[in-house]
């Protein structure tokens, strides 16, 4: 017997959020205080995820790590109101924030992301360029990449530009290079 998680009867808090834990099939994620699902990725997806984690690893500098499929708490609202947690398929962190979630708890914060990547899905496109673009914008994160798996690969890097949000410089395909937020060069064929 499957047990369905019951709606909540009001909005959450990121904490309360938290408190829910796993849900099954697939993930959630939570935005102004509102539990959002999602079905669980197609292979595609999660291979694109961990092939650009490789490529990133060898690149790196040594204080920063990157990791898949990890809660963020974008910080949008004071502690106890309605809140929104996202849940990128990639991003890039300081090394000392994943030492300092496991020893206190919690989750990722926006100010902990260097770079958030999104793979877009069939269901997904809207929402990783315009809600998520605006809320990354808003919490803060300097870099946020979205990938396109349509071939060819492709993928559209994003940077804070102050008041104005994400400027980019249009879709890349093949080799992606970057000087910031640190030298990287990635082979975009190879995420498909």
């Amino acid at each position: 017997m499957t047990i369905q998680p019951v709606a909540p009867s009001h909005l959450l808090t990121v904490s309360e959020y938290l408190e829910i834990g796993e849900i099954e099939p697939g993930y959630s994620e939570l935005v102004e205080g509102r539990l959002l699902m999602s079905p669980g990725p197609a292979p595609d997806h999660n291979h694109a995820a961990m092939e650009m984690a490789f490529q990133l690893r060898g690149q790196l500098p040594a204080e920063f790590e990157s990791l898949t499929d990890m809660d963020v708490d974008l910080q949008l609202s004071p502690p106890g109101a309605p809140g929104t947690v996202r849940r990128p398929d990639l991003v890039v962190v300081p090394r000392s924030a994943r030492r300092r979630v496991r020893a206190e708890g919690g989750v990722f914060l926006a100010s902990d992301i260097r770079v958030a990547v999104e793979v877009l899905s069939p269901g997904s496109r809207r929402i990783d360029h315009v809600h998520k673009r605006a809320e990354y914008a808003d919490a803060g994160i300097a870099h946020y990449w979205i990938v396109d798996l349509t071939e060819p690969v492709s993928m559209l890097a994003c940077h804070l530009a102050g008041e104005f949000g994400y400027a980019d410089g249009g879709a890349v395909t093949g080799t992606f290079s970057a000087t910031a937020p640190f030298d990287v060069t990635l082979d975009l064929d190879a995420l498909l």
